[in-house]
This record gives structure tokens, sequence and C-alpha cells, in this order.
């Protein structure tokens, strides 16, 4: 009676330790479209970045998507707001979605350079998880807008010009 006891215990136990694992391998990959994105000459413009969620055909179940964290460069600043209104609920095993993922502002003056960040999206296998399902990295390249680079060549023409004929003249 003991030895049936002590089996049907641990098998018990097996059993819920395998259907936790079971539960936490379940995956979701995430697919930016376009990762780098250019801003160039709209300083104080957005960039929206769009992705594709695929869940693994192998997946025990669905794997729901429930929430999200991110971080941008500063004076950048990330807006997750079309995670919340695009994303679907859940993914069932085999399933993907194409929606916009988030969006990144540009503050006006904000300085030429490449600026990196990251998305990460939380969920499981229930509406309450918040497991890391993946992540996504991104860079914003904020470059000058053309007429800047067109005001300063003529600007430095106008200069050279001036300074061959000062040398003509003497």
């Amino acid at each position: 009676m003991k030895n049936k006891l002590t089996l049907a215990v641990m098998t018990a136990l097996l059993t819920i330790g395998l259907s936790a694992a079971l539960a936490h391998a379940d995956t979701v990959t995430f697919t930016l479209t376009n990762p780098t994105q250019n801003i160039s000459g709209q300083t104080g413009g957005t960039l929206t970045y769009e992705v594709t969620a695929t869940a693994s055909a192998s997946n025990g179940g669905a794997v729901f998507l429930n929430g999200d964290s991110f971080n941008v460069g500063a004076p950048l600043t990330v807006d997750d707001s079309d995670f919340f209104a695009n994303a679907p609920f859940f993914l069932t095993p085999g399933a993907s979605s194409i929606f916009d993922m988030f969006a990144v502002t540009v503050p006006a003056g904000t300085l030429p350079g490449d600026y990196s960040g990251f998305f990460t999206v939380l969920g499981g296998v229930d509406g309450n998880a918040s497991d890391t399902l993946g992540t996504v990295n991104f860079v914003t390249v904020v470059t000058p807008e053309p007429g800047s680079f067109i005001l300063l060549g003529t600007g430095l023409a106008g200069v050279l010009t001036t300074l061959k004929r000062k040398r003509l003249c003497n």
C-alpha cells in the first residue's frame, strides 16, 4: 500500500512538472519587416515598425501576447499603443500575424546619429502570464535634411569664391 501511494505521488509530481515544462516550451518568433529605418530631415516625425509574429507549429497550445517592455536611446521615445491595438490576443500553433508593433518619435532638434532600441513581448500559456516570448532589436537612423547640405555647400562655395577673388586682385 505504501509503495502504491509513493508511486501515485511521484506520478502526479512528474505529470505536473512535465506540464509546466511543456507550457513554457511554447515559442513565438518576432521578425521586424524593416529593423533599421532612416528619418531624414523630418525631426519631429514618427516611424512605425511592423512585425511578423509566428507561433511554432509544435507548440502545445495557444500562446497569449499579454504585454511588452521596451527601451530606445534618448531623446527618442517609443509608443507601444500599436501593439495593444493591433496584436492578436493569442497565436495558435502554426499561426502568424503581421501588424504594426510600435512607433518611434524623433523630437525636433535631435542630433544626427544611430539610436538603438529593443522591444520585448511578454505573455505565455494564459492571459496572466508574463514570460518573455521574444525580443526584437531596432535602429533609428537620424540624418540631416538634404536642404542643410545644399545650404552648407552654397555657403562654402561663396567663401571659396571670395577667397579666390581676393587672391586675383592682389
